[in-house]
């Protein structure tokens, strides 16, 4: 007998429910496409919450998914249900285009497509975890090195009625934890969602490829479907598509319809259909911001280290997150054993502030290399392209231009901050943020849905722990 199924649900009403019931059976138009976006975002989402972080099914819901600003004319008639013993949580939209996420110890969350939701794979019943070193840091939570500190980390944490809803802040200096925050429910082993954020690790793990030998990231032809030198698209290279300039006709708005979106929740091998795409602009002569560009160097790492699931995680384990002591970060895989590398690594907050402590420190860790020299000042370089200059390095943003990031209407960077100051940024209020004048790390995880990622917070925030932490 299954255990009972925890459940959430939004009172439909009739407009949408009545567009959706016409669209039945319709799963290949347009829209039946777009409807299937939005129950595969939702599931995966709930999966990682669920599953990875341990959250209750409701709260994920609530927090995540219900004030979606891009799915309010949707989010009312989604339902979602998690199945603890097949580890799965599934979502259907008016009754119907159902997405389930699933998940496994090596993939993590992986959303099923059609054909794909047949019995879980078998694993070891009640197989240990494996044991996980001491946390250096300790167990309990830091409350603040100074009594200014603890007030601006008090500051940072929800009040009633707070939109910000911010989960998790942990701020580093001189690579020693002086204080945390967290919001009830999560603590220091609690691993969480890092959207965007996630690219700043999918370039660490290019950077160690680089460091060993076994990739350069100005090689053209990276890709096989690229190899033909007669292929335009050969001339993109990793660093094309590390600073989002490779020039793929992979527009990026969110709507469901875009092609970016289609691709990453309606397509089982996601980097190659996103090789497949033409040219939209020459490569290195435009800037546009796409996930797209994150799967194909996740493809990749994975090509570069072995070519199977196991082989990635083997590598992100041994690579990265173990000798920088992230103790609790994964990456979820895809059904061909890419890792989605765009926007799902999920980590504790305090891994997360290691993870930037590894930038802040030049790509060493106890004195090993593990990114080649001159790495972090090239990804926190600006990319410019003819006529255009933008706040965004490769993988990670920075502090150096003025104005709005287009079509967002939101800085570049973080007015409070010093120039030097870069940041992983993600969707919800995911921010690393490194500022190397003060040797300072400062991590802020929520599930906010305050547009442009809720950076105005993370500004507020950040220059209330500068204050703090004034000599």
């Amino acid at each position: 007998m299954h255990p009972p199924r925890h459940r959430c649900r939004l009172l439909p009403a009739a407009g949408l429910l009545a567009l959706a019931a016409a669209s039945a059976g319709c799963s290949h138009t347009p829209l039946g496409r777009a409807a299937h976006i939005a129950t595969g975002f939702a599931s995966h989402v709930l999966c990682d919450e669920v599953f990875i972080s341990g959250l209750p099914l409701a709260r994920a819901f609530d927090e995540r998914i219900r004030p979606l600003p891009g799915q309010a004319a949707v989010v009312w008639a989604l339902a979602a249900t998690d199945d603890p013993q097949r580890r799965e949580v599934r979502v259907t939209l008016a009754g119907g285009f159902e997405r389930r996420a699933r998940f496994t110890t090596r993939d993590g969350c992986q959303v099923l497509l059609d054909g794909d939701a047949g019995p879980p794979p078998h694993e070891a019943p009640n197989q240990a975890p494996a044991a996980l070193p001491p946390d250096a840091f300790g167990p309990a939570p830091v409350p603040g090195s100074t009594g200014r500190l603890q007030a601006a980390l008090e500051r940072a944490l929800p009040q009633p009625a707070d939109a910000h809803r911010t989960r998790a802040v942990v701020v580093l200096q001189h690579g020693q934890l002086v204080g945390e925050r967290y919001a009830a429910g999560i603590g220091p082993d609690t691993p969480l969602l890092g959207f965007s954020a996630s690219k700043a690790v999918t370039n660490a793990l290019l950077g160690i490829l680089v460091q060993q030998g076994r990739l350069r990231v100005d090689q053209p032809g990276v890709l096989p479907a690229w190899a033909s030198p007669a292929d335009p698209r050969h001339a993109i290279t990793a660093a094309h598509l590390l600073r989002h300039t490779a020039g793929l006709d992979l527009r990026q708005d969110n709507s469901g319809f875009d092609a970016s979106t289609q691709i990453l929740f309606n397509q089982r091998d996601k980097a190659g259909a996103a090789a497949a795409a033409p040219l939209a602009h020459p490569p290195g002569q435009h800037w546009a911001y796409a996930d797209t560009n994150y799967l194909l160097l996740s493809r990749l790492v994975r090509d570069a280290v072995g070519g199977t699931a196991a082989s990635v995680q083997g590598f992100m384990q041994a690579a990265l997150f173990g000798p920088v002591g992230m103790r609790r970060a994964r990456m979820d895989l895809d059904a061909t054993g890419t890792g989605m590398g765009a926007a799902q690594v999920t980590a504790t907050a305090r891994d997360w502030a290691r993870f930037g402590q590894l930038f802040l420190d030049d790509g060493l860790v106890a004195g090993q290399r593990l990114l080649p020299p001159g790495w972090v000042a090239w990804s926190t370089t600006p990319t410019t392209t003819p006529g255009q200059a933008t706040g965004y390095g490769a993988g990670w943003w920075t502090n150096r231009q003025p104005g709005l990031v287009p079509g967002w209407g939101v800085p570049w960077g973080l007015p409070s901050a010093p120039a030097d100051t870069f940041f992983a940024r993600g969707f919800m209020g995911q921010f690393v943020v490194v500022v190397p004048s003060r040797r300072l790390v400062v991590v802020r995880l929520s599930s906010s849905h305050e547009r442009g990622d809720d950076i105005a917070e993370t500004d507020r925030i950040l220059a209330d722990i500068l204050a703090a932490m004034a000599e």
